[in-house]
């Protein structure tokens, strides 16, 4: 007798538009199965050739998040953990280059043994593989698989493919998601339901029929949408859950449960609910409507504009740290996105960093606009605004310094000027051979390392109230050992290193000499989560708060 199948899989897709909610949905599905009392993992599955994230420009893609492992993936991959409060492997993230290069590599090996190897059947047999895989890593009950892209695209088909092979091998432990946009155009006055039929009916032209249909709309969707999309998509009317844009992200597991919509998985899956507990979630999502009073943060970057629109997902984990901290604070997050090429142009421009009680610089890349951090890092230094660098951020906190206190008129960083006589920042010994062979993908510092703190009175300590930490990295370029000295001569207290003393992790100035200057080396913002924010983020508000 054929051993029952124990995982449960379920696999959410979009429908009408990219950017439809997904990866919220995804992430709110498992936080609601994983309230009822189930393991749960998330996967994504990129339908690109990249083999990573890792080389994908932000303002086309959006933030590359790093795993623990040092995986560089999607930006999903972060909301995932942020929402059910876990730690993801790199099994967990696939790409169509990442399958097709392990199909080639399995043929080149000879572990198909003489077979044609076809793009149908083996690569969605990959697939299949992976995903199974994931689930036994993490001991999953339930697995939720977020498809990238819309459906129609012939990107994600061999993906679809898969998850249709998945429901033939596991007929009663497999259910299907779409998620799609109900459009309330202005000038009609009332929802279409149309492009959500077509999108269901281009599902079924993959051999899938969804179970559930998440509609995402502007505002909640009626009985009589709920009616006409049960009908023409052939779904019961209890599967068709409304999703209407709300205040924030963390309101949406909160609003799935309102439609019962973890009851209604459950029962499709067979499965008795175990207990029924969102209290902290509520508790926090309580904090987000409570938080009146406003706190003004400026993040200054250079991956926001995109044609006529701004792309704040490019800087995403960074935006939802500052929100984590924020709300534990008891305070309304007020952000605003400010073009570091902004304060070249026209350096009168640093005068309005005054009305922000805050300033990020985050993680970056390349020439353009560091200058105009530079001299956003200046500014808040001398006029004691708070200032917070991530990655970048802290090596131009370091720049600055060193040009402005130190009086190294040309201090620079490798990455930008190798022909400065100061290199106050200088690329990794094991990094120049990398670049010389042009092996950019997946080959900086990557993942996370371990961090000493060595002296109790300093912001960081007083943060982490710990001795040791670990933080997650992507960077090529660190302080240049051969400067350290000069600089903590000259003020800079370097709070943490890595264990050998070689590696300077964070850089802070003493509260006698400003409110809150601190910076990473590190991403502090990937390790953040609504129930646990990061004690960087939150020591940053709370300066502000006691600042006010």
């Amino acid at each position: 007798m054929k051993k029952k199948n124990r995982k449960k899989y379920i696999f959410v897709v979009g429908g009408v538009m990219s950017g439809v909610g997904k990866g919220i949905t995804t992430s709110s599905i498992a936080k609601i199965i994983q309230s009822r009392g189930f393991s749960v993992t998330a996967l994504k599955v990129d339908p690109y050739i990249n083999v990573d994230a890792g080389t994908m420009n932000p303002t086309e893609h959006g933030e590359v998040f790093v795993l623990a492992d040092g995986d560089e993936t999607d930006q999903d991959m972060g909301n995932y953990e942020r929402f059910i409060g876990a730690t993801l492997p790199r099994t967990n993230y696939m790409t169509t280059g990442r399958v097709y290069q392990s199909v080639i590599d399995r043929e080149r090996r000879g572990d198909y043994h003489g077979k044609c190897v076809e793009v149908v059947p083996h690569i969605p047999l990959e697939i299949i593989d992976r995903i199974e895989k994931a689930a036994k890593k993490e001991n999953a009950e339930v697995v939720i698989t977020e498809i990238g892209g819309t459906i129609g695209e012939y990107q994600n088909i061999l993906f679809l493919e898969a998850a249709r092979m998945m429901k033939l091998k596991y007929p009663h432990d497999v259910l299907f998601v779409l998620v799609s946009y109900v459009p309330l155009p202005s000038k009609v006055g009332e929802m279409k339901t149309k492009p959500t039929q077509y999108a269901a009916r281009t599902l079924n032209g993959a051999g899938i029929q969804p179970d559930i249909i998440v509609a995402r709309s502007e505002v909640a969707i009626d009985d009589k949408r709920k009616e006409k999309i049960a009908m023409s998509c052939s779904v019961d009317k209890k599967s068709v859950i409304s999703a209407p844009d709300v205040e924030s992200i963390y309101h949406v597991p909160i609003n799935f449960e309102k439609d019962n919509l973890s009851s209604i998985i459950l029962k499709k899956l067979d499965l008795k609910p175990r207990k029924k507990d969102m209290k902290e979630w509520n508790a926090f999502a309580q904090k987000i409507e409570n938080a009146t009073k406003p706190v003004k943060i400026g993040i200054v970057g250079k991956y926001f504009e995109t044609g006529d629109f701004v792309l704040s997902d490019a800087y995403i984990s960074v935006i939802e740290a500052i929100k984590h901290a924020s709300y534990h604070n008891d305070r309304k997050p007020e952000l605003a996105w400010l073009d570091s090429t902004s304060f070249e142009k026209d350096p009168s421009k640093l005068n309005e960093l005054k009305q922000y009680d805050g300033i990020v610089v985050p993680g970056g890349y390349g020439s353009r606009g560091i200058e105009g951090k530079i001299s956003v890092a200046q500014y808040c230094r001398e006029n004691k605004i708070p200032y917070f660098g991530l990655c970048y951020g802290m090596q131009i906190a370091v720049i600055e310094y060193a040009r402005h206190i130190l009086g190294l008129d040309d201090a620079h960083t490798s990455e930008i000027d190798p022909k400065s006589k100061h290199l106050v920042i200088d690329i990794m010994p094991e990094q120049k051979k990398k670049l010389l062979k042009k092996d950019f993908g997946g080959s900086n510092r990557l993942g996370a390392y371990p961090a000493i703190l060595k002296n109790r009175s300093t912001i960081a300590y007083k943060a982490y109230k710990a001795k040791e930490i670990s933080e997650r990295h992507r960077h090529r370029y660190e302080v240049n050992p051969e400067y350290v000295s000069q600089l903590i001569d000259a003020g800079i207290v370097f709070s943490a290193t890595s264990p050998d003393g070689l590696l300077m992790e964070i850089m802070e100035l003493p509260q006698t000499m400003h409110p809150f200057f601190v910076a990473t080396q590190f991403h502090p913002e990937f390790q953040s989560a609504p129930l646990t924010p990061h004690p960087l983020f939150m020591a940053f508000i709370k300066a502000i708060k006691d600042q006010k």
